[in-house]
């Protein structure tokens, strides 16, 4: 699979903490190489319409589409407690 990234989410990854953008950075060749790789913790967050969440970090989250054979990066955010 490969990796497309929105707009919306390079502004999320360009205005988080350089510790952040290195943990995606980390993240990103796992989740192209497999969906289930044990650090992502990847489930569906929206069902209806089919957004799925992964994890950068303890606190932070990104959101992705799967179509055909990419995901689509929508954004990155800080996870709420």
């Amino acid at each position: 699979m490969h990796l497309i990234f929105t707009e919306r989410f390079w502004r999320s990854y360009h205005r988080a903490p350089p510790e952040v953008q290195r943990a995606f950075d980390r993240r990103a060749p796992m989740l192209a190489a497999d969906l289930r790789h044990p650090s992502l913790h990847a489930k569906k967050y929206d069902q209806a319409q089919d957004i799925w969440q992964a994890r950068v970090n303890k606190d932070w989250r990104f959101y992705f589409l799967i179509q055909e054979k990419a995901y689509i990066l929508l954004d990155m955010m800080s996870h709420p407690k």
